[in-house]
């Protein structure tokens, strides 16, 4: 375990290092990028950090990961398009990242069933929440004036599932 940590922590060093070795050495190449409008990328890094500890023996890191990396991608596009109030409704799709790292550590237990039950379920309910609140709060294109069918067909699943 402690091999395997070291080796992911070297790789990730040698990876940052490296970027900042060719923004030193090609200044202009920082100028291309434009690092004031990347910074949701560290976010990001440390989600990876996780996601990729957790494929090699801590599994259970597979849930942080995934919702810090996912936080930084909203706030990657977020940042590149300036579309901050999508807030209004994008947070839903954090139970869905919780959702995706329980998926994957179960997976890497071992356990198949229970990561398509708990990790699934997840998923499924965040990409509900997420188009019911995107179409109620920004139109969804045509359909955002139907969303109130989207919750009646939600609720006479839960009904149907019952029984």
């Amino acid at each position: 375990m402690e091999k395997r940590s070291s080796i992911v922590g070297g790789l990730i060093l040698i990876v940052i290092g490296t970027l900042f070795l060719l923004l030193q050495l090609f200044p202009s190449l920082a100028e291309q990028i434009d690092m004031a409008r990347q910074w949701p990328l560290i976010i990001m890094t440390v989600g990876a950090v996780f996601l990729l500890t957790a494929l090699f023996g801590a599994s259970h890191l597979a849930i942080p990961g995934s919702v810090i990396g996912g936080i930084g991608g909203i706030l990657y596009y977020q940042n590149l398009t300036g579309d901050w109030a999508s807030w209004a409704y994008v947070w839903a799709l954090i139970p869905g990242f919780a959702g995706i790292g329980s998926f994957l550590m179960h997976l890497l237990q071992g356990k198949v069933k229970r990561a398509m039950s708990e990790g699934g379920r997840l998923i499924a309910i965040s990409a509900v929440m997420f188009v019911v609140f995107a179409a109620f709060f920004n139109g969804l294109g045509g359909i955002g004036q139907y969303w109130p069918v989207l919750l009646i067909l939600m609720g006479g699943w839960l009904l149907l599932k019952r029984k």
